[in-house]
Parts: structure tokens; sequence; C-alpha cells
């Protein structure tokens, strides 16, 4: 009974953290989202991901570092306690997420793997000045520009599409598609994929998945935008142009992998996108570098880990969580 107390426990606390720890980052970005619209891209995507992976993080270092530490310190080997109903219940539920995201994460790879496979049958590699990664040519009706894989990405080009554009419009898009790739946004993506399939009995967490995707598809325009007005002002032209050209539901699904259009190729979005590397090219002004470590966010959180980690050495602390323990455990009862 002490080893089933004690998994359930876990796993209990963990879909408690995680829920609790999700709607409050939910409700702090609905409330205070706003205030970061005049920070670039770049450092509001650093903080959306910060945001959206902080409560699985946070619940599975408490868990870790406190709780498990205190069960096997202060619980008595030979327990009277059973597991009720109500904690068996968040048990089963938890269990329930954590293997969901395990297996829509397989399911997601898989079907990527077997996407990637079917393109390369008829892909031919072509080498393009400034990219470091493997890249194809395939013939696909979707505008295809994209860098699929976490660990092994590749990138493949429609060709038609460099047909369509000029050569300063492919080097600005394919400059978007790095920025991309020097962000690991498909690593990212597939992190708060798991996140939120974790929760998947409670689902919350949704508003930042999209505030993110959208702030990635940003972050990416502003590297090109980096390069100089010319470069964003060549994008913006391959946006639209692109965009054009989209038949009506021909988009491959790419579960990890990233588009020229994100998850999202809406009208309005495009719109967005464009307008603003119009005011880059209009002025000549290249987006702030912002450096992850200089996130107040990511140094908050990083004091708030470092602090926890010395109090999980501490045995009034240890004592105290396990007191917790025991409460926990007769109110479900």
């Amino acid at each position: 009974m002490f080893e089933l107390l004690g998994i359930s426990l876990l796993l209990a606390c963990l879909l408690t953290f995680n829920s609790l720890a999700t709607l409050a980052t939910d409700l702090l970005w609905r409330l205070a989202g706003g205030w970061t619209d005049e920070w670039t891209a770049q450092s509001r995507v650093r903080l959306l991901f910060l945001l959206r992976i902080s409560p699985g993080s946070i619940a599975i270092f408490l868990a870790v570092f406190l709780l498990i530490p205190a069960y096997l310190a202060y619980e008595p080997r030979h327990t009277n306690e059973s597991v009720s109903f109500k904690l068996g219940l968040l048990a089963f539920l938890s269990a329930i997420g954590i293997g969901s995201a395990v297996f829509r994460s397989i399911a997601a790879w898989r079907a990527t793997r077997r996407l990637t496979e079917d393109w390369l049958l008829s892909a031919e590699p072509i080498s393009i000045e400034g990219i470091q990664i493997t890249t194809y040519t395939i013939e696909h009706a979707f505008p295809v520009i994209a860098i699929v894989g976490v660990f092994r990405p590749r990138l493949f080009i429609a060709s038609h599409i460099l047909d369509l554009l000029s050569p300063e419009e492919v080097k600005a898009a394919l400059a978007h598609e790095k920025g991309h790739l020097i962000a690991r946004d498909n690593l990212k993506r597939g992190l708060m994929r798991a996140c939120r399939d974790a929760l998947l009995i409670i689902p919350n967490g949704r508003l930042l998945d999209r505030a993110w995707a959208a702030a990635a598809e940003a972050a990416a325009d502003e590297n090109a935008a980096q390069q100089g007005g010319s470069v964003a002002l060549d994008l913006a032209s391959a946006l639209v142009k692109v965009a054009r050209s989209i038949p009506h539901g021909g988009r491959p699904t790419m579960p990890a992998g990233v588009f020229l259009f994100g998850d999202d190729d809406e009208a309005k979005g495009i719109k967005a996108r464009v307008r603003r590397l119009l005011e880059f090219a209009a002025s000549d002004r290249r987006p702030e570098k912002r450096s992850f470590f200089g996130n107040p966010g990511f140094l908050g959180l990083a004091g708030l880990l470092l602090i926890v980690s010395f109090l999980f050495h501490s045995q009034a602390i240890l004592l105290n969580v396990h007191a917790m323990i025991e409460h926990a455990v007769q109110l479900l009862n």
C-alpha cells in the first residue's frame, strides 16, 4: 500500500499543480498580455513559451524535489492509509493525461515521418546559399516552404515557388524559415503540445498556444527584417504572392514542421504580418535583438526554482510538506 499510495499521490499532485498553474498563467496572459503589444515579437514569443511550459515544469519540479523526498522520508512503510476513490480518480485522470501526451507525441512523430518519406520519394536535393541544413525541392500543389523535423531538420520547397518568387523574395522567405530554425520552434511546438495533451481532460492553455504560434511567425519575420528594409519588403511581397497561390483545402498536415504561414493562414493574420514588414521597410528600422536571459520572467522563474532547490534540503520544510500530504489524504477520504 505504501508504493500504491505514493504513486497515486504523485499523479494526483502532478495533475493538480499543473492544472492550477496553467489556469493561473492563462488568466495572467488575459489580464496583462496587452502590455506586451509594444515588445518585439522575439521577446513576446519567449515570454509566451515560458508561460506555457512553466506550469508543467513547476509541477514536476515540486513533485520531484518536495513531494517525493517528504513522502519517502516521513511516511511509514507500513501505513494504514489507503487510496480513496477521490484520490484514485485524480490519479487515474492524471495517468490518462500523461498517457495521452506520450501517445499523441508518438503519433505526431509518425505522421510527420510518413509525410517526409513520401516527399523524399520525388524530392531533389538542392544547395542554397546561407542554408546549412539539407534542402530539397518537391512537386506539391501547396506552396510548401517548410522546415521539417526536430533533431535532423530538413527544408522542403515546392518547385513552383522558385518560379513564382523572385530570387530576392526566395532569399527573404528562407530568412524567415531560418528564424524558425535558430529559435528551434519545432522542438518548442512539440513541448507545448505535450503540455497541452497532458491536460487533455482539463483543456486550457489554448489561448497561450495560439498567441505563441502568432508571435513565432512574427519573430521569424523579424529575423528576416533584421537584414534590412529591402529584405522586409521582399518578404512582404513573398507572403502576398504565396498566399494567393494557396489552393483551397490543399494544406498538408505537418505536426513537427513549420511553414511560411505557421498554423494559421487566415487573411487577417497575413495582413498583420505584411503591414508590420512594410513598417520596417518604410522606416528601414531593424527589430531589436534581445537576450532570452534578459527576460525578467525567465529570471523570476530561475530564481524561484533555485530557492525551492535549496528548500527541499531543509528537514523542517519536508516535515511541513508531509503534513500537507497527510491533510490532503484526509480531505480526499
